[in-house]
This record gives C-alpha cells, structure tokens and sequence, in this order.
C-alpha cells in the first residue's frame, strides 16, 4: 500500500467525505437486515455536520482519504455513546476499527468523563458483535431500534482496553 492509516479528530472539512463513507459502509447492515432505513442510510449531511461540531467524532486517513469513521458523546447517566463506526470495505479487517475505537474511548474519558462507554449493533451483525467484543465489550441488553432492526446493546468501563490482536 506505500501509506499508513492515521486516526485523528474530525474536522468540518470531513463531513462530506464522512457522509459518504458512511452511505457506504452500511450498505451491507441494510442488505443484511432488508432494511435500507437504517439511521445512518438516512441521515442528513446537515445533521452530520452538527455532529462533527458537537461531538467526539475520529476519522482514519489513508493519505487525504477518510476510510473510517466513529462518533461518541456522553450522557447524562456519565455513559458515552459510541456510534456510527465505518471502516471502508477495502481496509477491513486491519485493525482500523479497534483504532478508532480506542481513540474515541481515550477522548470521552479524558475530555468528556466518560466512565463507561455503551455502544449496539444489530443482531445479525456477528463482524461487528466479534470486534467490540474482543475490545472488552459485553452484552448488556438488547432493544428494537426506531427503525425496527433488533439491536444488542453492548457496554464496557472507561480505562479498560483489551489487546485487539
């Protein structure tokens, strides 16, 4: 490949690229649950640009390329919400995602106060249910999202980071 990813925090100059990223990336989720509603499919570039500014959002670079992408905020209960993580189809299975992962958990608990961070995935989504799991996240309950895909919902403490090898 020549270039090494790099993860740092998203800029509003991202957004676009972000935006698509996503589009992208969860193409496979939709087709996997039959539903192409899902929130990141449908949501829109104002309201990622809003995010960007508010939240805690990384993206991974491959040179000026954003090849991935998570974003977290905290809550009230002192949780953090981590979300909406995409790694390009081409850089799976690299690492990238356990990357983005890490850098978002250092930021909310550092900067934030998180000290716990909360996260879910779809049912059906045993890629993404082995990543977090392998990263120290346990299954704590399960929901029907708005969008009526079944969800797991997965948590782990602040300060714990499991080798991801």
């Amino acid at each position: 490949m020549g270039m090494s990813v790099t993860i740092s925090a998203a800029t509003e100059q991202d957004a676009e690229q972000i935006f698509k990223l996503q589009y992208l990336c969860f193409q496979g989720e939709a087709a996997l649950y039959g539903n192409y509603r899902i929130d990141p499919l449908v949501q829109s570039l104002d309201s990622l640009r809003q995010e960007v500014a508010a939240d805690c959002v990384f993206v991974a670079r491959l040179g000026d390329e954003v090849v991935g992408s998570v974003r977290g905020s905290t809550t009230e209960d002192g949780a953090a919400a981590i979300g909406k993580l995409c790694v390009h189809p081409r850089l799976q299975g690299h690492g990238i995602g356990a990357r983005l992962l890490r850098a978002v958990e250092a930021a909310l608990a550092e900067e934030r106060g998180a000290t716990r961070f909360r996260l879910h995935t779809g049912h059906r989504s045993e890629g993404n249910l082995r990543l977090y799991r392998r990263v120290g996240y346990q299954t704590v309950g399960t929901f029907d999202s708005p969008d009526g895909v079944p969800m797991i919902l997965l948590e782990k403490p602040a300060g714990t980071y499991v080798a991801t090898a």
